[in-house]
């Protein structure tokens, strides 16, 4: 993601001269005021229409870099963060997340009740068994002051049914206040729907940078093909900069292009367009089914032809539920049966509706499947293997569970992590660049120069129709890349008829002096 142009009039150019015993790198260039490549071949068909199109994505390439890079900055940053608190919250809340390894496991249903004793105004929804010895069960709740999304959660030991703790618990993935508070400075800066604009402009471009550099990296001629993964040996200033950015950006641009695609899904306006498409290739993520024949059920009453077991009513925690409820520990008994193996959070059931017990394991092999238990029997009412899923299906669930460092576990973080601190760093450099490039005489307050316009007149028609069509079909799909580029070129034509109306004007002041 450049913000630097390495084109330059002979009076800018303030690049060093390569070090002594070092064969010059010969960098594709495009003349300022021709507009034709030089130092490399443009023999071929394919040369002379990169020719032409390369200063229209310089031109891009500058001002997508210049504008939008603060956007990715504060996405890079708070992405870093984000990937470091799944291990944060380990430690901040340890007390709640882990207990010493007991004896032996009391029943789920002791531990509900535990739970339920603590936060009595509290209803439980689900639950979530440890995923291994010496961690918590974490019971959700709703509560009347619950925001939208949003639940309480209840640690408790499940050796002794002691209530560790309370926090509020957010999503799917259950962060925790320190990864929510992150997650949602992340998503939308704390300014809720409206902040999320930015993070949806944030990657609408992302992709459209990354691609684009790597087009202009990888079009450069070199000596040796290391120069073109490994910064320049011996290079210093805006050329060594430029090294260190492009050889960065090239390693990191499939994360990036990735992370850009992913993060799109959660998107307000792109991300609606994008469900609507998966829907219409039959990639719609599936759902369990645990409705109950007659509708009635959990909360709401008996079921039809099935009996309660004697003295199921007096079992702990079992006050106020259904009769005919078999009751927790006997549904994750079921499950198991089902090969439901590993970690598994159980959603209790509502009006008309059957136990959900799902895995959570999101590590690689994954372990996703979900059945629905029938909670007068016990049957087995409908299971929904992660192998059955639409490929397309898999591919967001991996995707996405990526994105949030989810897929495979610290592994995936570090990952994350690195990758956001390549994307910082790749600014920063772009920016070096930008400030290095502006002109000698006016170094205090001028800036780097884009290249001129007009670059799209020398592009063949051949080329510009399809690719104006292309834009203009990516703009609609992602609303908010088609609304920026529309100002940038709106701005970029206010800036040339100022420069035309300037140059005017001197020229007939220059005339009525003389």
């Amino acid at each position: 993601m450049a913000i630097d142009d390495p084109v330059q009039g002979p009076e800018t150019d303030d690049r060093p001269t390569t070090p002594a015993g070092e064969a010059p790198e010969t960098a594709t260039s495009t003349d300022t005021s021709t507009g034709t490549s030089s130092g490399a071949s443009t023999s071929s068909g394919a040369s002379s229409v990169w020719s032409a199109l390369r200063p229209l994505v310089l031109r891009l390439h500058f001002y997508a870099g210049l504008l939008i890079a603060p956007l990715l900055l504060i996405a890079a940053t708070t992405g870093f963060l984000y990937a470091l608190s799944y291990q944060a919250e380990k430690v901040v809340y340890r007390h709640e997340l882990r207990v010493p390894v007991g004896d032996r496991t009391l029943p789920l249903s002791e531990q509900l009740e535990a739970a339920r004793a603590a936060r009595p105004d509290g209803t439980v929804t689900s639950v979530r068994l440890p995923s291994e010895d010496g961690a918590t069960t974490r019971v959700l709740m709703s509560t009347p002051d619950a925001e939208e999304s949003k639940s309480l959660a209840v640690f408790v030991d499940p050796y002794t049914a002691e209530v560790r703790g309370e926090l509020t618990s957010y999503g799917s993935s259950g962060a925790l206040p320190l990864r929510t508070w992150i997650s949602e400075l992340h998503r939308h800066l704390l300014l809720g729907e409206p902040g999320r604009v930015y993070s949806e402009l944030a990657a609408s471009w992302l992709w459209v940078v990354a691609l684009g550099g790597v087009l202009l990296w990888l079009a450069r001629t070199r000596t040796s093909k290391r120069a073109l993964l490994t910064p320049e040996r011996g290079a210093t200033g805006r050329r060594g900069t430029l090294s260190l950015h492009g050889s960065l950006g090239l390693w990191a641009a499939t994360g990036l292009v990735l992370l850009s695609a992913t993060g799109l899904t959660w998107s307000a306006y792109a991300g609606e367009n994008i469900g609507s498409v998966k829907d219409q290739l039959g990639g719609g993520t599936p759902v369990v089914s645990a409705a109950l024949e007659g509708g009635t059920g959990g909360a709401g009453g008996g079921h039809e032809g099935h009996e309660s077991m004697p003295g199921m009513e007096n079992m702990p925690g079992m006050e106020g539920m259904a009769d005919g409820d078999i009751g927790v520990d006997l549904v994750v008994v079921a499950a198991r049966q089902a090969g439901l193996d590993g970690p598994v959070s159980v959603t209790l059931p509502t009006e008309g509706t059957g136990y959900v017990v799902a895995q959570t394991d999101t590590q690689f092999p994954v372990r996703l499947d979900s059945v629905a238990i029938d909670p007068a029997t016990g049957v087995l009412m409908d299971e929904l293997r992660f192998a059955d899923y639409p490929l397309l299906a898999q591919l967001t669930r991996f995707g996405i569970d990526a994105h949030m460092g989810l897929f495979l576990g610290v592994t995936n973080q570090l990952a994350l992590a690195a990758l956001a601190l390549s994307l910082i760093l790749i600014i920063c450099w772009g920016y070096r660049m930008w400030w290095l490039r502006r002109p000698t005489k006016e170094r205090k307050l001028s800036a780097g120069r884009a290249i001129p316009r007009g670059a799209w007149r020398k592009v063949p028609m051949t080329v510009l129709l399809p690719l104006a069509a292309a834009v203009a079909l990516v703009g609609w799909f992602l609303p908010l890349l088609g609304i920026s580029l529309l100002a940038f070129l709106v701005l970029d034509a206010l800036l040339a008829v100022r420069a035309r109306v300037r140059a005017r004007t001197a020229r007939t002041a220059g005339t009525a002096r003389t």
